[in-house]
């Protein structure tokens, strides 16, 4: 048995990494248990875009949160290397979005959420056959690299005592006066005084197995996405750019990624040559003049937590005194993830909160 902690996370990607951050600011004593290694899921296999892909034809609510959280990111990314060494590579490095068939409604969400834009520059239409009336570039469009933000964000969390459990698949649940007293995987057991789920697309399997006969269960499912990196000059690609449903995001060392394929398949992770051949053929075509002979160094899928409209459940359980969820950022765990953090930490500490906690809740629309 482990001594009690004032919080427990169940989850330990950008989501969990987040919420925890914030307890352990706050002075909590906090534990996170993952069934795996720390950050290796959906948030280790994204891209880092800190926008939604085409924000204006998603629900309000995910803007919301995107609103309250990309601005976030230059004083976190700060205080990360100052307290880390480590960088996430934060950068600004704008967004080129061509062949849009509703600039007027991408134009109508920026104004709306004070977000630049303008029609793609003389340079981006010279360099990019695709770049034309219907194009916008975003400058302030800003990126983080996953990998590092999430090492940073560990290194941080374990600098500040948070207590980090690994390769620990949490199964059962006692529950006790509508309270959960102990989670247990197959070799463990752990107490709980505050229990917080935030397993990405195992959320609602999870769940289930600790509360099989409770009602109101989160629907989210994974989604399989697939990307590819190729080896580019540095600085050879300046912008990320978005085309149809896929992209190209160019890393500080000349690293070119490109992703994505969105598929249901279930917890199915394996990645296929078809998809490797679809990706290299976008950047190739997209990006020739940098991209046409840059071989594909590496290949892998990840599972988002997908909901039914992308919008994730961040909620106290109406029944279940000390149990919470923050889970189902689709795509969007790091363009969400400060707000989603402090939405939760607000929920949970009983105190008012920025957004309308009502559009997360778990009889919510999703």
């Amino acid at each position: 048995m482990h001594n009690i902690p004032d919080i427990t996370f169940i989850g330990a990607g950008i989501t969990g990494l987040l919420s925890a951050r914030l307890f352990s600011l706050a002075g909590a004593n906090v534990t996170l248990i993952d069934q795996s290694f720390i950050a290796q899921e959906s948030s280790w296999a994204g891209g880092g875009i800190l926008l939604p892909l085409y924000p204006w034809r998603q629900a309000t609510a995910i803007s919301e949160l995107v609103k309250h959280s990309i601005h976030q990111y230059p004083a976190l990314t700060g205080a990360l290397i100052n307290a880390t060494g480590i960088s996430p590579e934060y950068q600004v490095s704008g967004l080129l979005m061509t062949q849009l068939e509703d600039v007027s409604a991408a134009k109508s969400w920026c104004d709306k959420y004070n977000m630049a834009y303008q029609a793609a520059t003389a340079e981006q239409t010279q360099r990019y056959s695709q770049a034309n009336n219907d194009s916008l570039w975003m400058p302030e469009v800003a990126q983080a690299r996953n990998p590092r933000l999430l090492k940073s964000l560990k290194q941080d969390l374990l600098q500040r005592g948070v207590k980090i459990i690994e390769n620990c698949q949490i199964e059962t649940a006692t529950i006790k006066n509508s309270k959960i007293t102990e989670i247990a995987s197959a070799t463990e057991r752990f107490s709980v005084e505050q229990l917080v789920i935030t397993s990405g697309a195992w959320s609602a399997n999870l769940w289930q197995d600790l509360l099989a006969n409770h009602v109101m269960k989160p629907d989210i499912f994974p989604v399989k996405g697939q990307m590819i990196i190729l080896e580019a000059e540095k600085h050879a690609l300046s912008e990320m750019i978005l085309q149809q449903s896929n992209y190209l995001i160019p890393r500080q060392d000349g690293k070119v990624l490109c992703g994505s394929s969105v598929e249901s398949v279930g917890f199915d992770k394996r990645v296929s040559e078809e998809q490797k051949q679809t990706l290299t053929n976008f950047a190739r075509k997209l990006c020739p003049s940098v991209l046409k002979d840059a071989p594909v160094i590496h290949h892998w899928a990840g599972l988002r937590p997908g909901t039914k409209q992308g919008i994730p459940y961040i909620d106290k359980h109406p029944e279940i005194q000390n149990l919470a969820i923050n889970a189902g950022h689709f795509r969007n765990g790091f363009a969400m993830g400060p707000a989603a953090a402090q939405l939760l930490f607000d929920l949970i500490v009983n105190q008012a909160t920025d957004l309308d906690a009502s559009l997360y809740a778990l009889d919510a629309t999703h």
